[in-house]
């Protein structure tokens, strides 16, 4: 059986330095660190975790609470923090929200009975789920910010930005909107950064605000039917974009002929519906990334409170989106 003096005489390094490497503490450089989990890998060293859970009191086991799995942004953001947390040894317990409140109470609640370091969590309301006073450990907030908590996410204003420039670009001032929930700061700040880019020279014909699972409202499907001489609908995010490209097809309506559509997150879907949809790219990976780092930092004791980290965004043009200025 291989043990921790194995791995440390292997790379040439202390006792104590591997053992901090195993335990996920932050104090050791990246260069020995990358060397000792590469050559525990190739040793076959398998810790007993239940042996260190009742040494240091932690299970090196971290929750990811997410909304909805069925939206294609969520299984990609998840796949990113549990690549990251195992290249740091730690094991992901997976809740799906289910668009639920109750379900996600649960889910807290199941967490909490496994003991995990900590949760990284993108929450449905405003509210902490679970009827203790404590928390299953420290949080990090992803994708959704709210006061007091550490998060990780993208620059939602940016995008909306990025997105007004370019329909001013093509020659489209006037514009529908299908905005995501307004009781989340992600969707009204993707909403904000385009409304309030360039006043005065993008008119908002309507507004109707729409869930993210992309289900159309009564409402959002009137307003389609109607257009109210919109020439491009932008949405609060791509399922939501692609919902409103069938809906209008269903009315007999050529995207991006007759109307164009843009979206916002960048799904894998974007590239493989008709048309190809224009939309905002999230760097996923990135972010998934940096809550784990953020979630280790805070389990190894260092105080990061509230500490938000933003990642810029990126246009993606593709064939949503017809110029109406001859461009």
């Amino acid at each position: 059986m291989v043990t921790v003096k194995d791995i440390a005489a292997s790379v040439g390094v202390s006792v104590a330095t591997v053992s901090n490497v195993l335990n996920g503490r932050p104090n050791v450089g990246e260069v020995a660190r990358r060397k000792v989990l590469e050559t525990a890998r190739r040793l076959g060293y398998r810790p007993n975790r239940a042996a260190q859970a009742m040494r240091t009191g932690r299970t090196r086991a971290i929750g990811l609470v997410l909304p909805d799995l069925t939206n294609p942004f969520f299984p990609e953001l998840a796949q990113a923090v549990e690549s990251k947390a195992r290249s740091l040894g730690l094991l992901v317990c997976l809740i799906d929200s289910q668009g639920s409140l109750h379900s996600e109470a649960d889910g807290f609640a199941l967490l909490m009975q496994h003991a995990v370091d900590g949760v990284i969590w993108c929450p449905l309301g405003p509210r902490m789920p679970v009827s203790s006073k404590k928390p299953p450990g420290p949080i990090v907030l992803i994708d959704r910010p709210r006061p007091g908590y550490a998060v990780v996410h993208s620059n939602y204003l940016m995008g909306g930005r990025l997105l007004a420039e370019y329909a001013l670009r093509l020659g489209h001032t006037r514009v529908g909107l299908l905005s995501g929930p307004p009781n989340l700061e992600s969707a009204r700040q993707r909403r904000d950064g385009f409304v309030q880019a360039f006043p005065g020279e993008i008119e908002v014909a309507w507004e109707v605000c729409v869930p993210f699972d992309g289900v159309l409202t009564d409402e959002a499907a009137m307003a389609l039917e109607r257009r109210r001489n919109a020439t491009l609908i932008v949405a609060g995010n791509d399922l939501i974009a692609i919902s409103a490209i069938r809906r209008l097809s269903e009315q007999g309506l050529r995207v991006p002929d007759d109307i164009s559509v843009t979206g916002f997150d960048n799904i894998r879907w974007t590239d493989v519906v008709t048309p190809r949809l224009t939309t905002i790219a999230q760097p996923v990976g990135a972010i998934g990334a940096r809550a784990v780092e953020l979630m280790l930092e805070r389990i190894s004791g260092q105080k990061i409170a509230a500490a938000r980290t933003v990642f810029d965004v990126e246009l993606i043009e593709r064939d949503s989106v017809k110029p109406r200025n001859g461009k």
